[in-house]
């Protein structure tokens, strides 16, 4: 999950990585009364999750009250990079002397974690990373030992900054390891960290990824959920538990495993080529468990879906054997009731196989169809979708 600036400096203040005051508002007047609460110059910035937000018009200096209010009319619903702005940070600016720049990754490639560090902060790091690569110091990290204020200063050292500085960008610097471990993150970056003429450190802007499959360890966390942002479909599926991706198909796909739903859509999709091009609709794994209630909660999902033409039901009985798997799909549709009202092709297989083929036929269910083989179902659920 990719947190908005304001977000990331919430976590910055919760570990004490020093930054700059400010608050977050949707009003052009809210900006106006935070710069005067700040009683100094302030920075209007554009919360999107997007880069190049200076270069968009996205950040502005305010000296006044007044000149924030004008700079939050402007920057308001201001499109960058196909990003609307519908929030935005009114900061204290500060007075910098220069720009660095610092950040903590996952380095898939390697297994490993990344620390990069660059004395060239500012809008064009990028420009850096490809033109001048030594002035961009890449640093193993080793997930055991961690980052320590040794080696933080030696993160420093090696991205080149000044030598009146190590001491206390150090310091940030591990308050920001700190922030990578302990929120699960996948990504701490800071740009620009900056040096003040004061030579303080402070982390002036912040970009933050948690890791999702770690948000058992962080119910906190929920609350940075950009709810806005997120299909609908896919919050009611997050809200029953449930492994959903919408996709732009007609095919609504339900199968227990990411592997067999991902086999799944390859075959929906193949299949589709021989019936008008229809596609899969979503990724939908219910997990080892196949309920009646979680099998009624994954319909309820799928049907709510207005592309959705019909349903492959795609099961393989292991722990939770086919028979169960059977009742679920006879009970979901008796709980779903009306709203029940697109064709669904089911195909299972594994344990108890018989056991469920015949629960079904005996439900003779208006619209169930059963499939002996995944193919076999793939091409009738397409067929049913273009037919609609």
């Amino acid at each position: 999950m990719d947190l908005f600036e304001y977000q990331a400096k919430e976590l910055f203040v919760k570990h004490g990585v020093p930054s700059s005051e400010g608050r977050v508002t949707d009003t052009a007047e809210d900006a106006r009364a935070i710069a005067e609460e700040i009683g100094k110059p302030v920075m209007v910035k554009a919360q999107v999750k997007a880069g190049g937000r200076g270069k968009a018009g996205g950040v502005k200096y305010a000296a006044t009250a007044d000149d924030a209010f004008t700079h939050a009319q402007n920057i308001l619903g201001l499109d960058i990079k196909g990003h609307i702005t519908k929030k935005i940070l009114v900061a204290e600016a500060k007075d910098i002397a220069e720009e660095y720049y610092i950040s903590f990754l996952l380095d898939r490639s390697n297994r490993t974690y990344l620390a990069m560090c660059s004395v060239e902060g500012g809008m064009e790091i990028e420009e850096v990373a490809a033109t001048k690569p030594e002035r961009l110091a890449k640093i193993a990290v080793d997930a055991v030992k961690g980052v320590d204020l040794a080696f933080a200063r030696s993160i420093a050292e090696q991205g080149h900054l000044p030598a009146e500085v190590l001491d206390a960008a150090a310091v940030t610097i591990q308050k920001l390891w700190e922030v990578f471990v302990k929120e699960d993150a996948t990504l701490v970056e800071v740009n620009p960290l900056v040096r003040t003429p004061q030579d303080e450190i402070l982390a002036l802007d912040g970009k933050v990824t948690l890791d999702e499959n770690a948000e058992f360890r962080h119910p906190d966390h929920e609350a940075f959920a950009d709810k806005d942002a997120t299909d609908p479909l896919e919050l009611k599926a997050k809200e029953n538990d449930l492994n959903y991706v919408k996709l732009d198909g007609e095919v609504g796909i339900i199968g227990n495993g990411a592997g067999l739903v991902m086999s799944t859509l390859d075959v929906v999709a193949y299949a589709g080529e021989n019936h008008g091009g229809v596609k899969p609709a979503n990724f939908l794994d219910i997990g080892g468990g196949a309920s009646a209630e979680v099998m009624a909660a994954g319909l309820d999902v799928i049907l709510g879906d207005a592309q959705v033409k019909s349903v492959f039901v795609n099961v393989f009985g292991g722990i939770t054997a086919c028979d169960a798997v059977a009742n679920g799909i006879v009970k979901a549709l008796e709980i779903l009731g009306g709203e029940a009202n697109k064709p669904l092709v089911v195909r299972l297989d594994g344990n108890k196989v018989d056991e469920g083929r015949q629960i079904l036929v005996d439900a003779a269910h208006p619209l169930i169809t059963l499939a002996q083989t995944m193919d076999e179902g793939a091409d009738k659920a397409a067929e049913l979708a273009a037919a609609k």
